[in-house]
C-alpha cells in the first residue's frame, strides 16, 4: 500500500463550519470556533495521522468581501495558501442556501489548479429533502472532485471524507512526527483560546474589534507543581468595548479568564494563573503597525 502525504485548505464563507470540520478530522480542538463571522484569522494547520497517509488541514479565514485592511489580508492569506496546497475542502453549510458569497468563492476556485471537493457541512441540521436540494444546489455552482455531505459533530462520513482526500494527495514519506497534531506554537494558541472565551456572548459589533497577545508566559518561583503565570492582553478598538469586555465589577473578565484557563491547562499540563489586561487599540483592523503587531 502506498504512502500519501500532502496539504489540503479548508475554505468557505464565514462561519460556514471550517474550523469545527478541522478539528474534528484531527481529533483535537487546534482551531477555536465561534458562532460569529471571521473567527479565524490565520492559516492553521492540523495533522491527520493515518496508516495510508498523513494530511495536513490547513483552516482558513472565511473569504469575504473585505471592508478593512484587516479583511483584505486575511482574505489574502486565503488565496495565498490556496496557491501552495495539494487539495481544497469547499465548505457549504447546509442549514443556509447557497448565496452570493458561495458563489464568490466559487468563481475564485474555478482558477485554482488543485482538485476541489465541495463538503456540505451540518447534516445534522436538516431533513434529508433539504440536504438533497442543497446537494443539487452545490453540484450547479463549478467543477468539484466529489460531493461529500457530513457533520461534524455526529461524526457522519468523516471518515469517508479522509479517503477521498487522501487518496487525491501526492505519494510521499511523512511530512511531520507521527502523532503530531498541529504546529501551532503554545503563545498562539493560548492568545487564540482567550479570543474565542471573549467573543461569547459579546454584541454585533465587537467581534472584529476583538484581538489577543501573549505578552508573557513563566513559571512560577517556588511552585513544586510546575504552575505558570501567563499574562495576555486583549485589545479592543474603543473604550466603550473595553466596558464591556471587563464588565460590571470585572465580571465578564473574569468568566472570559476561567473559560480560557480550563483550555490553556490543557494544552500545558500544569496549574495556570491567568493575568488578563484589556488595552484600546484604536482601529487597529485599520492601522498597518497594529496588525503587523497582530501577525497579519
Amino acid at each position: 500500500m502506498s504512502f500519501r502525504s500532502g496539504f489540503a485548505a479548508v475554505v468557505g464563507r464565514p462561519n460556514a463550519g471550517k474550523s469545527t470540520l478541522m478539528n474534528a478530522l484531527v481529533g483535537e480542538k487546534v482551531a477555536i470556533t465561534s458562532g460569529r463571522p471571521q473567527t479565524t484569522r490565520r492559516a492553521i494547520r492540523g495533522i491527520v495521522n493515518r496508516a495510508d497517509g498523513q494530511l495536513i488541514m490547513v483552516d482558513t479565514p472565511g473569504l469575504h468581501r473585505p471592508r478593512t485592511l484587516l479583511g483584505e489580508r486575511l482574505n489574502a492569506v486565503v488565496m495565498e495558501t490556496l496557491a501552495d496546497v495539494d487539495v481544497i475542502l469547499f465548505c457549504l453549510p447546509a442549514d443556509q442556501k447557497v448565496g452570493p458569497g458561495d458563489r464568490f468563492i466559487a468563481a475564485k476556485l474555478a482558477g485554482v489548479r488543485a482538485p476541489v471537493v465541495a463538503v456540505a457541512t451540518k447534516s445534522d441540521l436538516v431533513r434529508p429533502h433539504r440536504m438533497a436540494e442543497h446537494l443539487l444546489d452545490i453540484q450547479t455552482l463549478g467543477e468539484w472532485a466529489h460531493i461529500v455531505p457530513l457533520s461534524a459533530i455526529s461524526g457522519d462520513q468523516l471518515d469517508l471524507l479522509t479517503s477521498l482526500v487522501i487518496d487525491e494527495l501526492p505519494e510521499g514519506p511523512m511530512l511531520y512526527p507521527d502523532g503530531e497534531l498541529t504546529d501551532e506554537p503554545d503563545d498562539v494558541r493560548i492568545a487564540e483560546f482567550v479570543r474565542e472565551a471573549a467573543l461569547a456572548g459579546v454584541r454585533e459589533e465587537l467581534p472584529h474589534s476583538i484581538a489577543a497577545l501573549v505578552d508573557e508566559i513563566v513559571p512560577r518561583e517556588g511552585r513544586t507543581d510546575g504552575m505558570v503565570d501567563v499574562r495576555v492582553h486583549v485589545f479592543v478598538e474603543r473604550p466603550s468595548q473595553k466596558a464591556i469586555i471587563i464588565g460590571r465589577g470585572g465580571s465578564r473578565l473574569r468568566s472570559v479568564g476561567a473559560a480560557a484557563r480550563t483550555q490553556i491547562q490543557e494544552l500545558l499540563g500544569v496549574p495556570v494563573y491567568l493575568d488578563l489586561h484589556v488595552k484600546v487599540a484604536k482601529d487597529w483592523q485599520k492601522d498597518p503597525k497594529f496588525l503587523q503587531r497582530f501577525g497579519f
